[in-house]
Order: structure tokens, then C-alpha cells, then sequence
């Protein structure tokens, strides 16, 4: 399938929104001919200096239009996919476009590592004292909170690419193993720092059990 391809440094994931704020010539006329053609578009992720994978995403609202032509528009990502091949220009238009295929996914997660995920990410908002929204695990899923626990943008590529939902899941719930406990250690090491200097009550030691 050929899909116009409007290249960022971002990741999005299915059902996600993606509010952009397009302000080049090539990028109107593609927000146009969506509007005028029902079209949607590619969002090739540029990371190592190249594009191979992305997610489509289709037009939702322009929510403002400026005197420039420049527009705040809203979209939702739907389907990564593949690049396969990569043009500057389309025939006839400004902006870019290519081959793409869709990647088919499997929805192959039960609900218990649903629940415990969601668990480990309640336990990471609850030691950064950050307010958490109470969520069902039937309405979790690994892209409902992906850009909200602290991954690097290389992870949130990785995570992009896998096409198991327990794979994704797995590889979420053992990021969050890792962060919370450096930032329990980093806790401590607070807590201890914070008591340099404070006045200690110390145990008595019996020197008769000493011995040199």
C-alpha cells in the first residue's frame, strides 16, 4: 500500500492521539488533500538517521487555522507499519510518500500479566508521588500508558516493533522492575544523606566481649 509518509522523532501508537502543529508548505498540502480525500498518512519514526518503521494515522480535526496557512490539527494513530520504499515527493505533490505493509499483531495477552503490569506502573507513580488513575485491566493494554513510565525514545521504538502483546507487556512490567528499584535505592540513599549530621542514638556496647 502506497501511504503519503510524513517523517518525525516520535513514536505513536495504535489508538493513541497525535496532536501536531503543521506549519510547512508540503505538510498543508497533505492536511488539505486528507480533508478533501478521506486520505490518511504514514508517520515513519526517523531515529539512526533512517526510516523503517512507523505508524499510520488519520485525520481527525484541524482544530485552528492561522493567517500563515500554519494548523493545529488532531489525528489518531491506527496501524504500524513497514517501509518498504521511500520517495521525496509523490507524483504531483509536495510531500514525501512510499510502500508501506502493515504488520499483523497479536492480541495474545490474558488478563493477570494485564493486572500485574498495571500494578508495577501504580507502584512507580506511587514512589514518585505522582497521581495515578485507578484502571481496569480489561481496558489496559501496553500502549494505553507506553509514553508515561519513563521509557527512552529507543525503547518506545522497540516497543513499536513487537507484534505480541506479552511480549510488549513483559518487556513493560520488567522496565518497571528495573526503575523502581534504582529509585528505591535512590530513596535511600535520600534518606541517608538527610540524616548526615542529625544528632543518632547509638546501641551501649558491652566491651567485655571484645577481643584483640
Amino acid at each position: 500500500m502506497k501511504l503519503p509518509l510524513f517523517p518525525l522523532q516520535s513514536v505513536f501508537y495504535p489508538g493513541e492521539t497525535v496532536p501536531l502543529h503543521i506549519f510547512e508548505d508540503r505538510y498543508k498540502q497533505l492536511i488539505h488533500d486528507c480533508r478533501r480525500e478521506a486520505l490518511t498518512f504514514g508517520i515513519p519514526v526517523y531515529i539512526n538517521n533512517s526510516i523503517s518503521y512507523g505508524t499510520e494515522v488519520q485525520l481527525v480535526e484541524v482544530v485552528n487555522t492561522y493567517e500563515s496557512g500554519e494548523m493545529d490539527v488532531v489525528c489518531v494513530a491506527r496501524q504500524i507499519f513497514k517501509v518498504l520504499s521511500f520517495e521525496q515527493q509523490l507524483e504531483g505533490k509536495l510531500y514525501a510518500g512510499g510502500d508501506v505493509a502493515f504488520l499483523e499483531t497479536e492480541n495474545d495477552a490474558d488478563e493477570n500479566l494485564r493486572a500485574e503490569v498495571l500494578q508495577k506502573v501504580e507502584e512507580l507513580y506511587d514512589i514518585m508521588d505522582v497521581p495515578f488513575t485507578k484502571t481496569s485491566p480489561k481496558q489496559f493494554n501496553s500502549y494505553s500508558l507506553a509514553h508515561k513510565m519513563g521509557l527512552s525514545f529507543e525503547q518506545e521504538y522497540e516497543l513499536l516493533l513487537m507484534t505480541k502483546e506479552t511480549d510488549r507487556l513483559n518487556f513493560i512490567k520488567a522496565h518497571l522492575e528495573a526503575t523502581t528499584h534504582v529509585l528505591h535505592k535512590v530513596n535511600r540513599t535520600k534518606e541517608v544523606i538527610e540524616m548526615n549530621g542529625h544528632f543518632k542514638n547509638f546501641d551501649l556496647l558491652d566491651f567485655k566481649d571484645f577481643k584483640l
